[in-house]
């Protein structure tokens, strides 16, 4: 859940910090005091795209944090897939605008925009007039039926997607066949010298390593045999050789050695750092024997790495890719050479792969309809509650004339809000008041399978009123028993429901104008609630009024 929102120097913001809680927290406050920049500060934490016109005047920069607690195994499973860990069960998203550009962070280290919106769809989900318009789209309608259906048929889906990720591989290689014979034998050709090419020149994994080790010490050869004749002088010279100087000390300390243990302990050290001098030296000398510099090996070793460079250019990068190019140009080359018989199992595996995509999206599509009956009659049940006293609304499947990832079926939402009318697409029917009732009904119904813990409301309760505005609180409470859910409302009857009220409140300070987020008290929420009952005057009636409607509203709660 979003434990924490922290803003600074954004809008008419100056600074602002709020501790939200569990349950149904609500944001209220006069119009134009700054309601909105909430939510749009929370957007841009989430990896919105930013505007100068978020800056507060005359400050260079501006600062959003959000902090959520992430116990949820399943959610931490997710966000590993992201290679994203939360740090002591927290998770902190920040976004820091300067001189027009912005640094997003997760846990303190930078990520991309595009990764932050990816975590962000994890954590949270933001309900506002953009969002309800995704409604019209019949995509989205197929994706919340698969949610809604998720247990029984997310198993089929997989099967699916991977069937049809084959399927599209062999119509892909069928594209590719459909040559004339001119043109495969023009190919075949081509593949032909291809593969002599590399057959040719006989490459063994891991050659070119030690090819280029080889080729280093030969193009240094000359300073490498200097170096090590002269090694081999220093070590070996008859007098005042490294191994001549240490047989002395030795042997002066070996005279002495019986008279102390440590003159004994450093003559035996001696001892064997002569050993390994003896030993280092044979191991030159056999060096220098074994050493190739002549200019008839550094002019085959150089040939040799040529050749595969060359082919390295050609086929790959490094010689296994080479090989795994030859066994790929083979393949090919042998079906072309057999193209009927090729060209025929392509076709047999193509319609196999047809016949399982068909069976398997029919059992999708059976499982669809059986769960679409279910989730429509709950929707409209809902709906019912939200004032659409006599609404239809189901469900209508058409299907596709091609296959796709998902199967063949198309979805859409189709409703008729007055008696005697047919049902029609949501966007011929509802308008954004409507639309915004169509997705409470929905989220009420999702509530318990949807994954993501907060969701945020902007705009729930554009054009409604009286009992509609009460039904509307109710069903927000009911998601809010299974998600934190943040709400900015105009409505009295819906603040009421409030398990954490907030107060936006904008002000004048030193001829600038600010804004400012505070908890309210439950003696503030009547004053609150009072006013957005009774507007600029508040009388005791009126008080009275809001402290009944926030007693029913704690008894509705229970």
């Amino acid at each position: 859940m979003l434990r924490n929102l922290h803003v600074k120097n954004l809008a008419l913001i100056d600074e602002a910090e709020v501790d939200f809680e569990k349950g149904l927290n609500i944001l209220t406050g006069e119009t134009g005091a700054g309601k909105s920049i909430i939510i749009g500060s929370i957007n841009l934490a989430l990896g919105e795209k930013v505007s100068k016109e978020m800056l507060r005047d005359n400050e260079e920069n501006a600062f959003v944090e959000l902090i959520f607690d992430v116990e949820s195994d399943a959610l931490k499973k997710a966000l590993s897939g992201l290679d994203v860990y939360p740090e002591d069960n927290m998770l902190i998203l920040s976004r820091k605008i300067s001189g027009g550009r912005s640094i997003a962070k997760i846990n303190g280290e930078s990520v991309p925009a595009s990764k932050m919106k990816a975590v962000s769809a994890l954590l949270i989900d933001i309900h506002g007039q953009h969002e309800h318009q995704s409604l019209l789209k019949k995509q989205k309608h197929l994706e919340i039926l698969d949610d809604y259906a998720r247990n029984e048929l997310s198993d089929i889906k997989s099967e699916l997607k991977e069937t049809y990720k084959k399927y599209r591989e062999v119509t892909k290689e069928l594209e590719e066949a459909s040559l004339d014979e001119e043109s495969r034998m023009r190919e075949l050709s081509l593949l032909e010298y291809e593969i002599h090419e590399i057959e040719e020149a006989a490459l063994t994994a891991g050659e070119d390593e030690v090819l280029e080790t080889k080729y280093r010490k030969l193009l240094n050869g000359k300073k490498i045999m200097e170096a090590i004749h002269a090694a081999h002088g220093l070590l070996s010279m008859e007098d005042g050789s490294a191994s001549e100087l240490t047989g002395r000390a030795h042997r002066e300390l070996s005279s002495v050695a019986d008279y102390d243990d440590a003159i004994r302990g450093m003559a035996d050290e001696l001892l064997e750092i002569d050993n390994l001098l003896n030993d280092l030296n044979r191991e030159i000398a056999d060096y220098m024997d074994e050493a190739e510099f002549d200019d008839e090996t550094f002019a085959g070793t150089e040939q040799r790495l040529d050749e595969i460079n060359h082919l390295k250019a050609k086929y790959g990068h490094t010689i296994d890719e080479i090989l795994a190019s030859l066994e790929e140009k083979q393949e090919k080359a042998e079906k072309l050479q057999n193209f009927d018989m090729y060209h025929k199992k392509l076709l047999q595996q193509e319609n196999a792969l047809k016949e399982t995509l068909q069976k398997q999206s029919e059992k999708a599509s059976a499982i669809r309809k059986r769960y679409a009956k279910e989730l429509a009659e709950k929707i409209r049940e809902q709906l019912v509650d939200l004032n659409f006293l006599d609404v239809r609304f189901e469900m209508k499947f058409e299907q596709k004339e091609t296959f796709g990832a998902d199967g063949f079926d198309e979805v859409e939402f189709v409703i008729a809000t007055n008696p005697g009318e047919p049902l029609k697409p949501l966007g011929s029917v509802a308008s954004g008041g409507e639309l915004s009732r169509i997705m409470l009904a929905l989220k009420t119904v999702l509530a318990k399978n949807d994954e993501i813990e907060t969701l945020i409301f902007d705009e729930i309760d554009t054009g409604i009123s009286g009992r509609t505005a009460q039904m509307v609180s109710e069903k927000m409470h009911m998601i809010a028993e299974h998600h934190q859910v943040i709400c900015i409302t105009h409505l009295p009857q819906i603040a009421a429901m409030a398990d954490a009220h907030f107060s936006i409140e904008k002000s004048v300070e030193n001829e600038t104008t600010i804004s400012t987020i505070r908890r309210l008290t439950e003696d503030e929420q009547v004053t609150e609630l009072a006013r957005m009952l009774g507007g600029v005057r508040i009388t005791d009636t009126v008080l009275e009024s809001a402290r009944e409607m926030l007693n029913l509203a704690q008894n509705a709660k229970k």
